[in-house]
């Protein structure tokens, strides 16, 4: 990795160090800001030792791109720790696939599956702005979220811890809309929208649109977010986008939209997970064959019995 961006690094995680230091001394009772504190502690002696960005299994360097998303990575993609995230994902009777593309080298939109509570969560969203520093707030949410996640919290609380360390840790104007929820094997599914574009539940009896439930992450540290249910039947899919997929738009000016989402996604109800994310590459390729401008992520879930 160059000095530069090694030097970038090494910034943002002593100014997160400090915030994250000051949480923890206003919550001293809270375990996982003190277990986040730890990591980036170890984040930052690996760069004094001059082992940050070597992978632990195999001692080879660590993916440059994924390291500016994340500097808490440990692992190289061909060494990847069970916690992180994987494109083909089963789990209790549900299968996962998601399709991440950043626009350039870094993004700011972010996707994670993480088994808890005899079930799983899932979580997406989109860090306001764009290159590195959305790519930094983009990996501190991740990174909290992984901590949380260990905890075994309901789901107002965890996004309530969250959202609270989000705004200590950020500036004015720096946000990030997110759809964190939770799955179980019975098909239950609870869910918080912070401010995100809507979730679609796909089923035999058609498309069902899910609008936010709250302001974004990152807006007001005292935020409350209403947790919604949803009953998936075996075969029912739950389809979760970032606006990379809305805010296309081709020669002629004109924007892909909602509503081409939502009729994109009642073509393909019985699609595989994959091919249902094929046939939106298809489709938006089509539509505007340009260089993507925004990071796109997509997350299809799917109770397959």
């Amino acid at each position: 990795m160059a000095t530069a961006e090694t030097t970038y690094l090494r910034s943002e995680l002593e100014v997160r160090r400090q915030r994250l230091l000051n949480a923890t001394r206003a919550e001293a009772a809270n375990a996982s800001l003190r277990e986040l504190l730890s990591n980036v502690d170890a984040a930052l002696a690996r760069l004094s030792a001059g082992t940050f960005g070597i992978c632990e299994e195999c001692h080879d360097s660590i993916e440059a791109d994924r390291l500016l998303c994340d500097p808490l990575v440990r692992f190289c993609l061909d060494h990847l720790s069970q916690d992180e995230p994987r494109p083909d994902w089963f789990v209790d009777g549900w299968q996962a696939r998601y399709h991440y593309q950043p626009a350039n080298v870094v993004s700011g939109d972010y996707c994670d599956l993480i088994e808890s509570n005899g079930g799983f969560l899932f979580l997406l969203g989109d860090v306001a702005g764009k290159g590195v520093a959305a790519s930094m707030l983009m990996s501190h949410l991740h990174a909290t979220f992984r901590t949380l996640a260990g905890q075994h919290l309901p789901l107002r609380s965890l996004m309530g811890h969250a959202n609270r360390l989000f705004s200590e840790s950020t500036t004015a104007g720096q946000f990030a809309t997110m759809i964190v929820g939770s799955a179980q094997p019975d098909g239950r599914v609870e869910y918080i929208s912070a401010g995100h574009l809507p979730l679609f539940h796909i089923s035999d009896s058609g498309i069902c649109s899910r609008s936010a439930t709250g302001v974004p992450l990152g807006m007001f540290s005292s935020t409350e977010y209403d947790v919604c249910q949803l009953q998936l039947a075996p075969g029912d899919k739950l389809f979760l986008y970032t606006d990379g997929l809305t805010e296309v738009f081709n020669s002629a000016g004109v924007e892909f939209g909602l509503e081409r989402v939502r009729s994109l996604a009642r073509r393909h109800t019985a699609d595989h997970p994959q091919a249902m994310i094929t046939a939106c590459l298809d489709e938006i390729g089509s539509f505007s064959p340009a260089k993507r401008t925004d990071d796109l992520t997509m997350l299809v879930l799917h109770r397959s019995h």
